[in-house]
This record gives structure tokens, C-alpha cells and sequence, in this order.
């Protein structure tokens, strides 16, 4: 995949000249693909009952430097903002969709929050299912830091190494189509991606050019795992477009949202990249 560390910093006519681009909010359309650069929170662009499933990882409220949004907002703010872009997934999910979240185990940066159960809970409280949590082991323990009273049981930091991404439903889990559709995920996937502990490195923030990417797997699993061909993948907080990408490259339709201009660029170039590698522009 090919680095894209500049595209989102424009500035002065580039900025305009996308703003022009972007009318009705409708970034970019095409093969089966179409990013808004608007507030998923605030459109209407999408009727209800027409996703099939959600793929997403939203903002974690840890201080991380996005051009369009307050990372670092009260923890009560934060939940407020949690409940309301779950109502609106919820509304737009149809009765048998599926929502993935990838979000945090807890919070240690500015006080110690139990981001996963608070959101889950709100989840549930807005009309969430609960199915199951996938616990996603980037292998970063070498990066830690700190360790709060060194070798002492004064206030020592337990910290865990992993992201969860949860699972959940609108109304029913099982997909009750006429005629079924195709599901295209292999024996091997099915086996390996079923255990509950996926193992896969991170991406880097360097490389993609945005301050918070998730890597290709992370999107790629939940999609063939939890949807068929053919059907719509929403993500809410499209970033540089991962799952964008990895929708039309397993042959879903692909509808993200992104409120900050650079990122639409940033995710514009890779889409393109991509399609161009593919001989479609």
C-alpha cells in the first residue's frame, strides 16, 4: 500500500478548490464507493434501514492531534458524543445489521475511564445488541512507558496491550435472505478469524499520513466475517479510508463519512491508488 504522508495537508486554494468539489457533501463517487465530507452526526444522507454493516473506529478521547476534533474533551462529553453517533448508526442499520467498534479497553491518559464498558453500555442503552468482543492484540507492549510506583504496591499502572473491537446487532443476528447470498470468506479464515484474539500489528501513522489509521486487516476480517457480497459497509469516521478500501476490494458497496477536508484528500489518493492498480481510472 502505498504512503500518502502529504495528502492531507492542504492549504489556501487546494483547500477551496476541494471545498468546491465537495458540493452536497458528496466527496467522491465511485465503483461502488461514496465518501461524504460532512458531520455523520448531523447528515441526512442516507435513509434509514440501508446498512447492512458498520465497520469503524471512532475518536478514543485520548488527546490525538485531528485537524477537525476535540480528542481531548471531558470524559461525560465524550459519551454524550458516543450516544449520539450510536443512535444514529442504529437508525440507519437495518433490522439484521451489524456494528464492529473498535475502541479501547480502558483509558489511562487523564485519569483512569473504562472506555469499553461505558460505550458498550450506551450502546445497548440507544438499542444495541450485544453478540461478542474480539480482543485485537497489536503486540505494542514494548512501547510502554510507565509502570506507576516502580516494583512498589504503592499505585502501580496495569496496562494492557490490546484494543477491543465489539460486536453487536440492530434486532435479529442471523441474516435471513431470499436467495442467500454469496458468502466469500474461505474455511481457513472462518476458523482462524472466530477465535476471539486476532494478532496482527498496527499501522503507522507515518505511512498512511493520518494521526490514527487502523490497519487493512482489522476492516478486511470484519467484513468478510460479517457480511455477504454485495451488501453496504458504513463507516462513520472514514479516516484515510481503510475501510473504504477494503470494502471495494472484497466487493461490498463502501459509504464513509469524514468531517475534516484533508482526510477526504488523503483518503480520495489511496482510493484512486488503488483503482488505478486495478486498471478502473
Amino acid at each position: 500500500m502505498t504512503a500518502y504522508a502529504d495528502s492531507g495537508k492542504l492549504v489556501g486554494k487546494e483547500l477551496a478548490a476541494a471545498a468546491l468539489a465537495s458540493k452536497d457533501s458528496v466527496f467522491l463517487q465511485a465503483h461502488r464507493t461514496t465518501l461524504y465530507h460532512a458531520d455523520f452526526l448531523t447528515s441526512q444522507a442516507l435513509a434509514d434501514e440501508s446498512v447492512d454493516l458498520i465497520v469503524t473506529s471512532p475518536p478514543y478521547n485520548v488527546g490525538i492531534a485531528y485537524s477537525s476534533h476535540d480528542d481531548a474533551q471531558d470524559y461525560e462529553a465524550y459519551l454524550d458524543f458516543s450516544e449520539k453517533w450510536l443512535t444514529h448508526a442504529y437508525r440507519l442499520s437495518r433490522p439484521d445489521g451489524r456494528l464492529c467498534m473498535n475502541i479501547p479497553l480502558d483509558k489511562n491518559k487523564g485519569g483512569q475511564q473504562s472506555v469499553y464498558a461505558d460505550v458498550t453500555t450506551i450502546a445497548k442503552k440507544v438499542g444495541w445488541k450485544y453478540h461478542t468482543t474480539i480482543i485485537w492484540n497489536e503486540g505494542n507492549i514494548s512501547r510502554r512507558t510507565a509502570w506507576g510506583s516502580w516494583m512498589s504496591a504503592s499505585a502501580p499502572f496495569v496496562i494492557a496491550p490490546v484494543e477491543v473491537i465489539v460486536v453487536m446487532y440492530k434486532e435479529r443476528w442471523r441474516k435471513k435472505r431470499k436467495p442467500q447470498p454469496v458468502s466469500d470468506i474461505t474455511r481457513q479464515e472462518f476458523m482462524k478469524w472466530t477465535n476471539g484474539v486476532w494478532v496482527f500489528s498496527g499501522e503507522s501513522k507515518k505511512r498512511v499520513g493520518h494521526p490514527a489509521p487502523f490497519p487493512r486487516e482489522l476492516p478486511r476480517r470484519c467484513i468478510k466475517l460479517f457480511s455477504f457480497v454485495g451488501e453496504t459497509v458504513l463507516d462513520p469516521f472514514a479516516g484515510s479510508g481503510t475501510t473504504l478500501i477494503e470494502a471495494h476490494e472484497n466487493n461490498r458497496v463502501g459509504i464513509g463519512f469524514e468531517i475534516a477536508l484533508e482526510y477526504c484528500m488523503l483518503a480520495k489518493a489511496r482510493l484512486e491508488a488503488l483503482w488505478r492498480q486495478d486498471k478502473l481510472i
